[in-house]
């Protein structure tokens, strides 16, 4: 009789949930097949073979973020599998977040309920996760269809089934967003509803689609750098300038830049202090005989590992070496203009001055200034930053007459790259002979580089000079509660 009360409770459970499951949301495998194998035992030997013969990186600390490409498994799995080999196997929630490349996205696209199903069974969202994001805030919405009929997240799911406890849920986003700000404000709000669970924040992305073989090279050790920075406005301005300088047959530099950009965010939210290259290949390299170099996709394995360390600004960090190139380069751009030359420049091989950057250039003659102009904003590389500032200096800095060809020899030349601007409350918190100033009013600004402290040794002398001959403003300008006040550092170098 106990045996078959048991049986019949059993067999009450299964149905339940047999029902259950045929009452639930199911997003079909769409792209098993095509961009994987559909066959279950096929599917299983591919990514076990990618995943064992994955060299494990010796990671100090918990990963928080992977970032893996999404392209068809002959192309980026063995790239995948760099990162899926590296992550424990207890998480129990994984978002995964990537771009749409089929659907128009305002804001980030959320998969709420139900499963997403592969050829190796179905994956519960986490319906709860999913209510607790949805109310946070109206960055995130609720679209099924926008899910329907794209690759990016679902070709991660076999990886996460062969890699991870049975049991885990996921939770789907798709971010086509281009704002620095809510990007900004999505992974924040991601990282606060992830925290106190054992999560894992999967980022799906290729990177440069279709330059040629070393162009991609350039371009993909490029971004890859940016993202060492952990600073999602420096990487979104990576990516842009990059992009904008037109580089022959690239399409993007990172299809899921918006993607990468949030949870990046929410990687560091969550602790993460270090970013991690476990692996980089483009189409060429992985599949040879069915790609072309002519035309190559970049893909990367990355990632954010919480290490505990205390995390230390960005700072673009060049040798002497490296100083010594660009202060040639800067003479030599003011030469170009003397010449009435036009040269343009395709990204560097050093993968530094493809960095974003702001600068200041500053030419003197015997010590005495000739010309300095720059800017506090980052819109172009390092190096066209210093071709265009260097001339500029030298032919629009309206307080001198334009350099000579017969001058230039004797003039000295100094580059300054400016930190971000800080932000700060009072002229109290300025330290002399360090610190750079900015004064913004409401339609005038102007600055003084740190160098000037050689000159105006007085904080109260230093700050009355940027208002009135920079500013244009009343001396006592920096005392008015309505005056934004800025401080940065500069690392400096010259002739």
């Amino acid at each position: 009789m106990h045996r078959i009360k048991n049986f019949l409770l059993i067999c009450g459970v299964v149905i339940f949930s047999l029902i259950s499951l045929a009452n639930s949301q199911i997003r079909k495998a769409h792209f098993a097949g095509h961009f994987y194998p559909a066959d279950k035992t096929v599917l299983i030997q591919i990514i076990d073979k990618y995943l064992s013969s994955t060299e494990k990186n010796s990671i100090k600390g918990r990963i928080s973020a992977i970032i893996v490409p999404h392209a068809g498994y002959p192309f980026s799995a063995q790239t995948a599998a760099a990162a899926y080999a590296n992550i424990d196997e207890d998480y129990q929630t994984v978002v995964i977040m990537g771009p749409s490349h089929r659907s128009y996205i305002n804001g980030a696209a959320v998969y709420d309920e139900g499963f997403f199903e592969t050829p190796l069974g179905n994956i519960a969202i986490d319906e709860e996760l999913a209510k607790e994001i949805l109310k946070a805030s109206s960055l995130f919405k609720k679209n099924i269809s926008a899910h329907t009929n794209e690759h990016s997240l679902e070709v991660q799911l076999p990886f996460l089934q062969r890699k991870l406890k049975s049991g885990f849920k996921i939770l789907p986003v798709l971010i086509n967003e281009d704002s620095p700000e809510e990007l900004a404000k999505m992974g924040e709000i991601i990282a606060q509803a992830l925290k106190g669970k054992k999560a894992l924040i999967v980022i799906s992305s290729d990177l440069s689609h279709y330059p040629e073989h070393k162009t991609a090279k350039l371009i993909d050790e490029s971004v890859i750098f940016s993202l060492s920075t952990l600073n999602p406005t420096y990487f979104l301005a990576a990516t842009e300038i990059i992009f904008e300088k037109g580089i022959e047959k690239v399409s993007t530099v990172a299809c899921g830049r918006s993607a990468i950009t949030a949870g990046m965010a929410a990687a560091k939210t969550l602790g993460a202090d270090e970013f991690l290259k476990l692996k980089y290949a483009d189409s060429f390299d992985s599949n040879p005989s069915q790609s072309s170099s002519s035309s190559v996709v970049g893909y990367l394995a990355g990632a954010f590992v919480e290490t505990g360390k205390k995390a230390e600004p960005f700072k673009l960090i060049l040798s002497e070496a490296e100083k010594t190139e660009l202060l040639k380069f800067a003479r030599y751009s003011i030469l170009s203009e003397l010449k009435n030359e036009d040269p343009k420049f395709d990204l560097q091989k050093n993968v530094l001055f493809n960095q974003p950057a702001a600068i200041f250039v500053t030419l003197k003659d015997n010590g005495a200034l000739r010309g300095c102009i720059g800017g506090t904003t980052v819109h172009m590389t390092l190096y066209d930053a210093i071709f265009a500032y260097s001339k500029a200096a030298a032919f629009a800095d309206h307080r001198f007459m334009p350099v000579k060809l017969a001058e230039l020899e004797k003039l000295n030349i100094e580059i300054s790259i400016l930190s971000p601007l800080r932000k700060i409350n009072s002229a109290e918190e300025i330290v002399p002979h360090n610190d750079g100033v900015m004064i913004v009013s409401e339609n005038k600004s102007g600055l003084f580089l740190p160098q000037v402290w050689q000159q105006i040794s007085k904080k109260e002398d230093f700050l009355h000079e940027i208002c009135v001959q920079k500013a244009g403003l009343e001396k006592n300008c920096w005392l008015d509660k309505n005056i934004e006040l800025y401080t940065f550092t500069v690392d400096s170098f010259k002739e």
